[in-house]
């Protein structure tokens, strides 16, 4: 009997939880299903809109198909953002007489600094070639929302928030004294000369190494120094004065932002939105004809792309690449060296498409699978235009599968270089003695049968053969940037070493060609290509509506079950995906040594 009840129950939970998901899924696919059949009547839009845009999404390079915003609570999200989307829309938007201004409502921004520099760019263009206003508002600007708010005519802030204008900072969370506490040695072996290739020092040190201070100090110097440039067309004000009001912390409330002149006005919401009517050819007193970012770009379908009007055969492939590189088939925000491969070969062999534009957004990752893509970027080169254009951050295997490329571009503010490898070993074999009472012991035919293993220290012969590997791999690294920048290994050892470049360094020492954004590098690959009538196909295919919310429920649902037992500590996990990023590669790796996020 007390089998019986134990079964009966476990099967009433176990139905409980299916039909709940069944109840989450069929709310989904009736949203999607409305969404479609809804899709002509809302995309239309009418004389007098305001583009309404907000960022608080994350910001990816490449908008998810189909992406309709499905709320699905707890075990959803709304869509990432699509940079392509963004550019796309403020461009048409510049001609479109039906939009009158655009709204900036910039209560929080996610996205990195070239993306952020990116939309930044076309949202200056609109303002200066249309002569339409943009009006920027926020409860309390980051420093993130306020580089972006400097592309506006006006920027207003409410009386109570603020702006936080304190400069920039990074800092790492450091792991020895708990790998001590825990009997574990985490056997961090880099190039040689590859001091700048820090990624493991998290693990091994208890603070930042010399060299690695440099090349963060370096970063910082040149991300602020983007920021000030912005601030300071904006506002008038000189980098010296703008660095004073920072360094003394003198923008502590709105009141303050406004008397210095970083903005223009303390304004309530309903205030501004009077003012955006004013400006708009709106109403007073009626609502405000809006139109959202994912409505206006399907109401001109910002998916197709090149002449819009043309029935040319002719091609341009823009092929994504984001995330970190990993070995096998891409999944989950990683780049796959099977996948990837895949998707530039049947490029390369399909006749239509006439020029390539590999858009690389990764820190890197496996050292074999950056190679097996490099491969197939340096084979596409030798028979149409290859242009590449960096990303947030293109560094470490991030920067190998660019190398060949024919051009390559870059934002002041991308991150890249990190020209080094390294590999990461932990001995755990006192943390299993001392902490769990285990111990190993077995039989091998050969020296190094068991090499290498987790429950046991590498002893000095096998420390010089990974050593050895890792070297190896780093010789390899130089001379397939060597051949695809027409430099020495020398030259490219000079600046590699692992250290981390912006942009506007990169392309000082020869490592990108020009500096630009996607848009430009398009067009680059379009004219090496001859190319004036075509159709621009966005690579690799992406999943269908109902596979990327299967995907999206199962990312979202972990992600809330990590808030709601962590809370802020949440954050916590990132470092948990790294450890687990290293442990799950196999060979050497070509990775970035630190992850970037701007506030």
């Amino acid at each position: 009997m007390k089998q019986f009840f134990k079964f009966m129950f476990a099967s009433m939970l176990g139905f409980l939880v299916i039909f709940g998901l069944f109840i989450i899924l069929s709310f989904a696919a009736l949203a999607a299903l409305g969404s479609v059949f809804s899709e002509k009547e809302t995309s239309a839009i009418k004389d007098g809109t305001v583009l309404h845009l907000t960022f608080e999404d994350p910001i990816v390079d490449r908008a998810p198909k189909d992406a309709m915003n499905l709320d699905l609570g707890a075990f959803g999200s709304r869509s990432p953002i699509g940079l392509d989307r963004v550019l796309a829309s403020v461009e048409h938007a510049k001609a479109d007489d039906k939009i009158e201004g655009i709204f900036l409502d910039l209560s929080s921004v996610s996205g990195g600094f070239a993306t952020l520099r990116e939309i930044h760019k076309k949202l200056s263009e609109f303002r200066t070639e249309s002569g339409k206003p943009v009006i920027a508002y926020s409860d309390a600007y980051t420093q993130a929302s306020y580089y972006l708010a400097t592309a506006a005519d006006e920027i207003y802030v409410q009386p109570k928030g603020g702006l936080l204008y304190q400069g920039l900072n990074s800092e790492y969370m450091f792991m020895k004294g708990l790998f001590e506490k825990l009997d574990v040695d985490i056997q961090f072996i880099r190039g040689s000369n590859n001091k700048f290739k820090s990624f493991g020092e998290t693990f091994t040190e208890e603070k930042m190494s010399p060299a690695n201070r440099e090349q963060i100090r370096l970063i910082l110097d040149g991300l602020w120094e983007e920021h000030l440039a912005a601030v300071s067309a904006k506002t008038g004000l000189d980098r010296t004065s703008l660095n004073d009001i920072v360094a003394n912390l003198k923008a502590r409330n709105a009141e303050t932002a406004v008397s210095l002149g970083l903005v223009d006005g303390m304004k309530f919401r309903d205030e501004v939105l009077d003012i955006v009517r004013e400006r708009m050819g709106q109403e007073a007193g009626k609502d405000i004809r809006t139109a959202d970012l994912n409505r206006y770009s399907k109401s001109f379908n910002a998916s197709r792309k090149g002449d819009r009007s043309s029935r040319s055969k002719d091609k341009l492939a823009v092929i994504f690449a984001e995330g970190s590189i990993v070995d096998g088939k891409s999944s989950d925000g990683n780049i796959g060296g099977t996948s990837l491969s895949k998707t530039i070969r049947e490029a390369r062999e399909d006749s239509t498409v006439k020029a390539i534009v590999l858009r690389v957004n990764s820190p890197g990752g496996s050292g074999l699978a950056s190679d097996v893509i490099w491969r197939e970027v340096q084979l596409a080169t030798e028979v149409k235009p290859v242009v590449v254009s960096m990303g947030n951050v293109a560094a470490s295997g991030g920067y190998y599968i660019a190398a060949p490329a024919d051009r390559i571009f870059a934002e002041n503010t991308t991150i890249t270089g990190s020209i080094g490898v390294f590999g990461m070993i932990p001995n755990m074999q006192g943390f299993f003695k001392n902490k769990l009472g285990i111990t190993f012991d077995g039989e091998k035919t050969h020296p190094f049968a068991d090499m290498p293993t987790v429950s046991r220290p590498l002893t000095t012969q096998e420390t010089l053969i990974i050593q050895g590997f890792v070297d190896d791999f780093y010789d390899g690294f130089l001379e397939r940037v060597a051949e695809g920048r027409n430099m020495t290994t020398a030259q490219v050892d000079s600046i590699g070493q692992g250290r981390v470049w912006t942009g506007k360094d990169a392309l000082r020492l020869g490592l990108v060609d020009e500096l630009g954004g996607m848009e430009d590098a398009i067009a680059a690959a379009a004219s090496m290509a001859n190319l004036t009538d075509y159709r621009q196909v966005d690579l690799p295919v992406q999943k269908d509506l109902w596979q990327q919310i299967m995907e999206d429920l199962n990312v979202e649902a972990r992600m809330w079950a990590a808030s709601a037992f962590l809370g802020d500590d949440a954050q916590l996990l990132e470092q948990y995906k790294k450890v687990r990023e290293i442990r799950e590669q196999t060979g050497i790796l070509a990775r970035m040594p630190f992850d970037l996020e701007v506030f």
